[in-house]
């Protein structure tokens, strides 16, 4: 059951190195509002697609022209469950700058980092593992 076209696995990782950052620089910074347009890009890629997803146009339209073509492909699913974790930290930690609850900003814009790091530096996708775990551990029922 897949949440949309297989995607080129070279996007994801991309849009990982440009995620985290931009988390590095919200906790450099404890710049909130940007933490909050990185929250809207995590609720894009999650809730409406991956394809409309900002990250994922720079990568089509800038990076993936001057690349190799890949016959490589991962399904979106895990992916947009992945983005959907992201969303969740990154709107917790934007609740807790901008309510000066700082300290839970910085712990969950610090997880979406450290989820985010993973990714960019050893192709690592928490967020997929995760998702692939839940569908071992509590299968669909409509198989």
């Amino acid at each position: 059951m897949s949440a949309g076209p297989a995607v080129d696995p070279r996007g994801p990782r991309f849009a990982a190195v440009i995620t985290t950052v931009v988390l590095a620089v919200v906790l450099i910074t404890g710049w909130w509002p940007l933490l909050a347009v990185q929250t809207v890009v995590f609720a894009i890629g999650a809730f409406i697609g991956l394809k409309p997803a900002p990250y994922s146009l720079l990568y089509r339209y800038l990076v993936a022209p001057r690349l190799a073509p890949t016959s490589e492909r991962e399904d979106a699913a895990p992916l947009r469950f992945a983005q959907a974790v992201g969303f969740v930290f990154a709107l917790v930690g934007t609740v807790g700058y901008a309510t000066g609850v700082t300290a839970l900003g910085i712990v969950a814009t610090a997880f979406a980092l450290f989820a985010a790091f993973l990714n960019a530096a050893f192709n690592f996708c928490l967020g997929c593992e995760m998702y692939l775990l839940i569908r071992r551990v509590a299968p669909s029922q409509a198989s």
